[in-house]
């Protein structure tokens, strides 16, 4: 990778040029995001995924604006006016706004003003002003009179309208324009359509709205953006037309040195024209781009910190799982699952109105409680979700059981899916909904990774951002989490196993197959035995894989198969075996470190063998704990001004989060409510974190709650 880029990169992410390098040497190599943040951490200085996420991020930036810079180069060779200079800007160049402005002047396009003016030989014309020689622009102009050009204005604003375009195409001034743009406010006005359409009327508060564009929060600019493109907004940057022209004028002056007075006033007229027509559109439009590319950054930043949190939320494990998905009209869909989540039973039950057959309900529940040894009952967080509860409560169930919400949030993408069918060819979406349902209770990774994110209920605008960068950081996030936990070789799913760092769908499918074939793997090194699956992918993903019960129990750990002779040499030292070592803390605490560097195993991989032999396969997640919501508020009519309620936080925003209460409307804690200025709330709450807030005002009409976050 080329210098330059290694130290825009490491400047612009705070790292060091080795740490940077390193990392694009290990991607050439075909290694990992989560290989290279867990066992290359003495090539990164400890880097974690998130940060060599970011540095892959640009290395592939960087890759296109190289292919970008040949066509540039190419294009302005051919029509020889590639300078030593101009190609030592072009190759130096780490942006991607530079790099365009050089190639304007050449890059093709539509005809033009300037086209038309040079069809009628008026460059020549141009080229006087634009130098500054013309000492009389009217004697100048009279020689191009004739067929074409009728008189002299003619031939001027035609010679004006060439001066114009190349004000317009010049680098330095499109720089400057943007330096300003950047300083003013971004407004926006309402339109006819804004005015007479009622779908308006969620955008009232940007009616009439000018804010500071360095200022203007993620949220507001992603707002009234989604409100221009439906038509009920104009938007726009506020340039001070006067100003800016006699920046331009000023730039000009600079580079041509001042013309004499008599044609000053041809060039002040065609910067006039170069502004209003071709430069404040257009630097206004890519400013306000460039403002919304940072808003898309720091929504999808809180969007897949959002995902992080809610794939890894507390499993209840591998336990028999009644799960509801509950309704009034249509009844409660109940599935039963065993401990791996297979369907082992599925019914409708009507204990809600209008039929209300609770004791039939009753019964029927508690025949499939006792006979299928239910451990645990997942309730979908939808409608009649309070009321299925509190039937539930008047149930007898079995030692130990106990009840929980679970989001619904995608069930219903998931159970119409064709990974669905695939799993359930027999049965319909309403009891594949239910399986979803009671599965995410089980272990919300291995169940959630089967929904695009975007169909989760997280997260803030994530239509309206940049879909590639979006879905590039919710890859990595899934593929982040995934690794983080370590997925079971003989038992997890093809869906979860393509997460898997090296292995990918096509690899996934050949490992379920052969691990159907040959009943299990007995050890990490048989995946060598799958079709396709060579010595490159064995080093991705091995470390993430865990055989339970293996014969080696460092297959059951994140000790990755290359520093197994590693672990050898430390039960060596003390005298015992490595089984004897794995899971044994007092024997790893007598252990230094230092005593087992090599070459190739320095003292942060050696550190991470000690601490995943110490407690081995250890899951990061939290343990699942109990929650209930206040029993006497049912809904919004319900709440009174001051209340404090139990709440669970559902989604967090750049402006808020959203609790559930335990009632069909989510509230809103502003983050006004949180904590001082300048609080962000992704450092004061998590997802799905069970919170204490207050209600400090109610919209019966338009359904909203506001709260307060209580400490």
């Amino acid at each position: 990778m080329k210098e330059i880029y290694i130290r825009h990169i490491a400047g612009l992410l705070g790292l060091k040029d080795w740490q940077v390098e390193n990392c694009a040497d290990l991607f050439a190599d075909g290694d990992t995001i989560p290989f290279i943040s867990r066992y290359r951490k003495e090539k990164t200085g400890g880097m974690d995924d998130a940060e060599v996420a970011e540095v892959r991020h640009w290395v592939d930036v960087f890759a296109e604006m190289d292919k970008r810079k040949e066509t540039v180069l190419k294009v302005i060779g051919e029509a020889g006016a590639l300078t030593d200079e101009l190609r030592a800007r072009i190759e130096n160049s780490v942006s991607a706004t530079e790099l365009e402005d050089l190639y304007l002047p050449w890059r093709p396009k539509r005809r033009t003003r300037a086209t038309a003016a040079r069809e009628l030989g008026l460059e020549p014309l141009a080229d006087l002003l634009w130098s500054g020689k013309s000492r009389n622009p009217e004697t100048d102009a009279r020689k191009y009179v004739g067929d074409q050009v009728p008189d002299i204005e003619t031939a001027l604003a035609g010679a004006r309208d060439i001066v114009a375009e190349r004000l317009s195409e010049t680098a330095a001034i499109r720089e400057n324009l943007r330096a300003i743009f950047r300083r003013r406010r971004v407004t926006a006005a309402v339109t006819k359509a804004g005015r007479e359409n009622a779908d308006a009327a969620k955008y009232r508060s940007y009616f009439d709205f000018k804010m500071p564009l360095d200022r203007i929060p993620s949220h507001n600019l992603l707002a009234i953006l989604r409100a221009q493109n439906e038509g009920f907004l104009n938007v726009g940057i506020d340039a001070d037309a006067e100003k800016c022209d006699a920046k331009i004028y000023y730039d000009f002056c600079q580079e041509h040195g001042y013309p004499a007075a008599a044609a000053a006033g041809q060039i002040k007229e065609a910067v006039s024209d170069a502004f209003k027509r071709l430069l404040e559109p257009s630097i206004s439009g890519e400013v306000l781009r460039e403002a919304k590319e940072k808003a898309d950054r720091e929504s999808i930043q809180v969007f897949g910190e959002n995902l992080r949190q809610l794939l890894l939320s507390a499993p209840v494990g591998q336990k028999r799982t009644m799960a509801i998905d509950p309704g009034f009209r249509n009844g409660c869909k109940i599935a039963c699952l065993d401990e791996q989540g297979g369907l082992l039973c599925h019914t409708i039950i009507y204990p809600h109105p209008p039929q209300n057959e609770k004791v039939k309900a009753i019964m029927a529940v508690q025949q499939m409680l006792d006979r299928y040894g239910i451990q645990a009952v997942a309730i979908g967080n939808g409608t009649a979700s309070r009321e299925t509860e509190d039937f539930m409560r008047r149930i007898h169930l079995p030692e130990g059981c106990k009840v929980w919400t679970v989001s619904e949030d995608g069930a219903s993408i998931y159970s119409a899916s064709e990974i669905a069918r695939r799993e359930f060819p027999d049965e319909d979406v309403t009891v594949r909904g239910a399986v979803s349902i009671g599965r995410r209770l089980m272990d919300p990774l291995a169940e959630l990774v089967k929904i695009d994110p975007k169909n989760l209920g997280i997260g803030q605008y994530q239509h309206d951002v940049d879909q590639a960068l979006l879905k590039e950081k919710l890859d990595n996030t899934v593929e982040s989490c995934v690794n983080a936990v370590g997925v079971n070789l003989n038992t997890a799913s093809p869906y979860l196993l393509a997460y898997v760092a090296g292995i990918g769908p096509a690899l996934a499918e050949n490992i379920v197959t052969y691990r159907a074939e040959s009943g299990g793997f007995r050890s990490r090194a048989e995946l060598m035995k799958v079709p396709r699956l060579g010595p490159k992918a064995f080093e991705q993903c091995a470390g993430f894989l865990r055989i339970r019960g293996a014969e080696n129990p460092l297959d059951d750990s994140a000790v990755h198969p290359e520093s197994y002779g590693i672990v050898d040499r430390m039960a060596k030292s003390l005298g015992v075996t490595a089984k004897e070592l794995v899971g044994n803390a007092e024997l790893c605490a007598r252990i230094q470190a230092r005593d087992f560097v090599t070459e190739t195993a320095g003292l942060p991989t050696v550190n991470d063998i000690l601490k995943e032999l110490a407690k081995p396969g250890l899951d990061p997640r939290e343990q699942v704990s109990e929650f209930s919501f206040a029993e006497d508020i049912h809904g919004i009519e319900d709440l009174k001004v001051g209340m404090e309620l139990p709440g669970i936080v559902t989604n967090i925003t750049n402006f808020g989060a959203f609790v559930d209460i335990g009632i069909h409307d989510n509230g809103l804690v502003h983050v006004s409510q949180m904590g001082p200025r300048g609080t962000d709330p992704t450092k004061v709450v998590k997802l799905h974190q069970q919170v204490r807030v207050s209600v400090t005002a109610v919209d019966l009409d338009r359904g909203r709650i506001s709260l307060r976050l209580m400490k």
